[in-house]
């Protein structure tokens, strides 16, 4: 899961190396996380409570058992909380998507930052996601209120295993990677467009923006590869 390329436009045109932006907090019921993925004092809090002692793998608690599943998977995460588990899945359209599994008392929460509410283009950008919602495994885009975008889902404590919780955060990176570049390009254009002409005014290198060469004027039609 190695990433060669960067991250989403500000409002104010630039485009940021690490795919993070300038709204903030989880879906989750309290508990803000920062969109670089560091966590507040408190961390996430689903609204079903923290884990409880269950029965997901041989008489494991679900937190437990995720920590097990993500061992076993070899991935790396942060506890800011018990229960509560961020990975950094890396990608190559979106550098990070910042991922949390949640143990809570009767199921596991999946949620991922995709980006934040569209600057431009808002029916076409959110008809774009609820397209791709109906064919998607496990998680879904959802709106917080301020309509800033996430991956979000639901499933049973006993999907807590090493191949359902690798298929699940493969989903996820899928999901976040596969759409962000045509999301941007839908919601972002102008600012896309904004920061290219300052690059190229200022001598600077575009190449983290080929994926958005067709919105830079320079008459090419289809866009080029991230480099």
């Amino acid at each position: 899961m190695s990433s060669t390329a960067d991250g989403p436009v500000t409002s104010d045109g630039p485009v940021t190396t690490d795919g993070t932006v300038t709204a903030d907090g989880p879906v989750t019921s309290d508990g803000p996380v920062t969109t670089d993925g560091t966590v507040t004092t408190d961390g996430p809090v689903t609204t079903d409570g923290a884990a409880t002692a269950g029965d997901p793998a041989a008489g494991e608690s679900p937190a437990t058992a995720i920590e097990a599943a993500l061992a076993s998977l070899g991935l790396k995460f942060e506890a800011p909380r018990p229960g509560a588990y961020l990975i950094r899945l890396e990608g190559q359209h979106k550098l990070a998507t910042m991922t949390w599994l949640i143990a809570g008392a009767h199921s596991l929460h999946v949620e991922a930052f995709f980006c934040r509410q569209p600057d431009e283009n808002h029916a076409r950008f959110y008809r774009f996601l609820l397209e791709r919602s109906g064919r998607m495994y496990g998680v879904h885009f959802a709106l917080d209120p301020v309509g800033d975008v996430y991956l979000t889902g639901r499933l049973p404590l006993d999907c807590i295993t090493p191949a359902e919780i690798d298929r699940i955060l493969g989903c996820v990176l899928s999901y976040s990677d596969d759409n962000f570049d045509a999301a941007l390009m839908i919601g972002f254009a102008s600012a896309i467009r904004k920061e290219w002409a300052w690059r190229v005014k200022r001598g600077e290198s575009v190449a983290n923006l080929r994926a958005f060469t067709r919105l830079s004027g320079d008459g090419t039609s289809e866009p080029g590869l991230r480099t």
